[in-house]
């Protein structure tokens, strides 16, 4: 299937500054220059500060980011691919799908660097 677009999960403005960087942001780069895919940094927003998913169960890290992301870009009709660094039970990845569903993605896969076990 083809991908329109690349977004990276992005993190709390907050939590950015007090780390620095965006590591799902530095992985989407590097990954849509090897592949030539088009990407947009700050295509999704995460719109209200989370606690950290570590410790959490799968429903309490469902309920943590539930609505806590906004689409920036035009994705309507689009084939999205997501990109995180790391996925345990996958509920950050379907929050940030769920929003983009909303804003009519056509499709949203996910990637991610590492698997929790």
């Amino acid at each position: 299937m083809p991908v329109d677009l690349v977004l990276p999960i992005p993190l709390h403005a907050e939590r950015q500054r007090e780390r620095g960087y965006n590591q799902s942001a530095l992985l989407t780069r590097d990954f849509c220059r090897l592949a030539t895919l088009p990407y947009a940094e700050d295509g999704l927003q995460r719109t209200r500060f989370t606690t950290p998913q570590v410790g959490l169960t799968a429903v309490e890290r469902l309920k943590n980011v539930q609505d806590a992301f906004a689409t920036k870009v035009e994705v309507a009709g689009k084939h999205i691919l997501l990109i995180d660094d790391v996925c345990t039970t996958g509920a950050t990845m379907a929050a940030a799908a769920t929003t983009l569903y909303a804003a009519g993605a056509k499709t949203v896969s996910g990637y991610c660097v590492a698997r929790a076990i």
